[in-house]
This record gives C-alpha cells, structure tokens and sequence, in this order.
C-alpha cells in the first residue's frame, strides 16, 4: 500500500486478511480497540500503523504470547483466528506455501 492508498479492508485483503494488516485488525478485535465489525476499509497508512501501535502495547502485558492471555481475551481470540483461517482456508489459502508458490 503505498503511502496515497488507503487499505482494501480485511475481507477483501490478500488471502482472506491472512497478511501483517490483517492480524493486526484481528488483535485489535481481541483487545477491544475497535469493534469486530470494523474492517477497516478506507483506512490509510497512518492510521493503520497507529493501530498497530495499540495493538503492540495491549500484546506487552502478555509478552505477545497468546497464552498469557486471560481467560476471556484467550477465547476471544480463538474465536476470531478460528474464523479467519476456516474463511482464508475455504478461499484456497494453504499457510505452508509461501507468495512464489
């Protein structure tokens, strides 16, 4: 995305939003810093990188490990990563083949 475009949003993103953009949103859903159905189309780049700068410092308290999540954020995660990768899956998405592939 170059610095004049603004963001496709996660449904229509490459792979089913199974990109660096797109987990940032899903965290972003986890942590309650905007609502699940915000997919963020439209957005530019700042205010992506600003999210991504939320979502890094909602991760520190948890080391970035989702195990270290509590209870309710843990399940919310799950529930939202589960969706994602059904969706990318069913989209044709393989996670061991990389772009050349």
């Amino acid at each position: 995305m170059s610095k004049s475009e603004s963001y496709v949003g996660i449904h229509d993103d490459l792979h089913g939003g199974m990109t660096p953009t797109g987990t940032v949103i899903r965290d972003a859903w986890v942590f309650g810093l905007i609502a699940e159905n915000e997919d963020c189309k439209g957005w530019d780049k700042q205010r992506l990188l600003a999210l991504y700068d939320q979502v890094h410092e909602a991760w520190l308290p948890y080391a970035h490990l989702v195990s270290h999540l509590p209870a309710e954020l843990r399940e919310r995660h799950a529930r939202i990563y589960d969706a994602a990768i059904s969706g990318a899956r069913a989209q044709g998405w393989n996670p061991e083949l990389g772009d050349e592939d």
